[in-house]
């Protein structure tokens, strides 16, 4: 499944993709179905089950074309606002270093153990929506990354269970202020900017992929111009260990993000660097899940 969280003139609600064009409204079909994902993510077999009464007529639907016809609780995803599919996770948890090809490409040994950093919850951006940066801002660099949430709480979970604990699978591009990031000596701030953190634009849930989501391209363009592209089975610690590794010194709650790590090919280490600015347009990609794509924009702010 993909599950999406989206705005129609409405407050945000949970849905579902049925298909690249027909979304299904989850609380229209189902008015129990209510609230946000991390509260819904235990009733996902049920919400299966439901989406299977819809999915035959939204793949009707896609093969007319918009004339088809639609009728709640269809909706036509070109007509709705899609947001980040989880809106306030407790936190989100980056791994820095954690591509072979990214090491590689800063002539860095792979770590013995994840380089585990945070972002503020308050960053998450629509998976098409503004990254905004402000004027004084002049190193503000992308990074494409396989982000999953978790679905299940936990605490030092066994790798061997990490598995239960993830509710799906997003793109996200890990928007970096590197002037920030290399003069405070950690990430947090320069992580942390205001729409840096773009994703979705749904999250696919493990059954869709491989195990993992290993051996999924992954891209990065900036203004079509292709930057990064690898695969996450270049990733040096996996999802579940990740899982389990983060874990064992936090609880993970529902909702939570963990964001895998970028691979090679980011703006700061090309010869020149290369830094994003008002006009560029990034998208990230990953196969089997999908793309999100952001137009880059001067943030000014109200007198």
């Amino acid at each position: 499944m993909r599950l999406i969280t989206f705005t129609q003139d409405t407050a945000p609600r949970p849905g579902l993709a049925l298909s690249d064009g027909v979304g299904l409204d989850l609380a229209a079909a189902d008015p129990s179905l209510a609230g946000g994902w991390p509260e819904l993510f235990s009733d996902l077999d049920r919400i299966r089950r439901l989406a299977q009464r819809y999915v035959a007529e939204g793949t009707e639907f896609d093969a007319t074309g918009e004339a088809g016809s639609i009728a709640p609780p269809l909706l036509r995803l070109s007509q709705v606002r899609l947001l980040p599919p989880v809106l306030s996770p407790s936190k989100i948890i980056a791994v820095g270093l954690n591509y072979r090809d990214h090491a590689a490409e800063q002539n860095k040994p792979l770590p013995a153990a994840p380089l585990l950093f945070s972002k503020a919850p308050s960053c998450l951006q629509a998976p098409h929506g503004p990254i905004e940066i402000p004027a004084e801002l002049v190193r503000v660099d992308a990074e494409a990354e396989l982000a999953l949430v978790v679905g299940k709480r936990g605490r030092a979970i066994p790798q061997e269970r990490a598995a239960q604990h993830i509710a799906g699978y997003m793109c996200l591009n890990d928007i970096s202020d590197r002037a920030a990031q290399y003069a405070d000596r950690q990430f947090f701030r320069g992580k942390s900017l205001d729409t840096g953190g773009p994703c979705g634009p749904w999250l696919v849930t493990p059954d869709e992929l491989p195990d993992q989501a290993l051996g999924l391209r992954i891209t990065c363009h900036w203004n079509d111009v292709l930057m990064q592209d690898s695969s996450t089975e270049q990733l040096i610690f996996t999802p579940h260990f990740l899982i389990s590794y983060v874990s064992s010194h936090m609880t993970l709650l529902p909702g939570d993000i963990i964001t895998t790590g970028t691979p090679g090919g980011v703006g700061v280490f090309h010869k020149p660097p290369v830094f994003l600015a008002p006009g560029d347009v990034v998208e990230v990609a990953i196969a089997g899940i999908g793309a999100i794509r952001n137009p880059v924009v001067r943030w000014e702010p109200t007198p």
